[in-house]
């Protein structure tokens, strides 16, 4: 995360007020204890998943955390003047969620790891004026591609990831997708089962298929696991 600030030419924050944790997978969780340490800031997560954590990490720093609030997913609460507000996701963890913030009139939502998009997660996306969804994996190459049967069974699960043909069918959807996000970033994408350049061109397609009336109008854009994004401008 350090090194990601400084890559975008940002000074790091001098002061962080919380951490948000999703799920306890470690590619998710593992830096939890060293950020909290180095911003003296809290971390928040549900009590399930930090059980889990700390059955991931007995003996690790994690262990050794004082400062941890446990959150519920439907239950608002507010850090500062954001307004945060957890939602359950489908994935194969022991309490995952997602997050929509709010402060003012300005709404950011972040959704990653989840099989399948219910309607109740498509509800906490709408509004967003900066939205973060998983675009995990094209389906054609995850088939013919080197995991193992049992872990493309569960990529494909509902309690998995999300494919760009599922991301593609949402946004195509007006009734789905309102389409007033400003910044829409396509995020977590596998790179071993998928391509920015395949992810951004299914994506593109189905933004292209929606009436002029809701057409989408803000920039999309495609994270990398190697190069930090932004900053954007809300």
């Amino acid at each position: 995360m350090l090194r990601r600030f400084e890559a975008l030419g940002r000074q790091c924050p001098e002061r962080v007020h919380a951490l948000l944790i999703t799920h306890e997978h470690s590619d998710h969780s593992s830096g939890m204890a060293q950020m909290a340490r180095h911003w003296n800031c809290s971390a928040y997560l549900t009590e399930p998943t930090h059980r889990e954590i700390l059955k991931m990490y007995p003996e690790g720093p994690i262990a050794k955390m004082q400062r941890v609030e446990y959150l519920r997913a439907g239950e608002r609460f507010q850090i500062g003047d954001i307004e945060v507000n957890p939602f359950t996701i489908p994935h194969d963890a022991a309490d995952p969620v997602g997050y929509a913030f709010k402060t003012g009139s300005t709404k950011v939502a972040i959704v990653t790891d989840l099989g399948y998009l219910p309607e109740h997660v498509k509800n906490h996306l709408r509004e967003a004026d900066f939205l973060i969804l998983e675009s995990n994996h094209d389906l054609n190459m995850l088939k013919v591609g080197r995991y193992p049967w049992h872990v493309k069974q569960r990529v494909m699960s509902r309690t998995g990831h999300l494919s760009n043909t599922v991301v593609s069918e949402f946004l195509a959807d007006a009734e789905l997708f309102d389409g007033r996000a400003r910044h829409l970033v396509l995020a977590h994408v596998s790179e071993e089962n998928n391509t920015p350049e395949i992810a951004r061109i299914c994506a593109e397609q189905a933004l292209g298929q929606r009436s002029v009336e809701f057409a989408f109008r803000g920039t999309l854009h495609v994270a990398s696991q190697r190069t930090p994004l932004g900053p954007f401008d809300l």
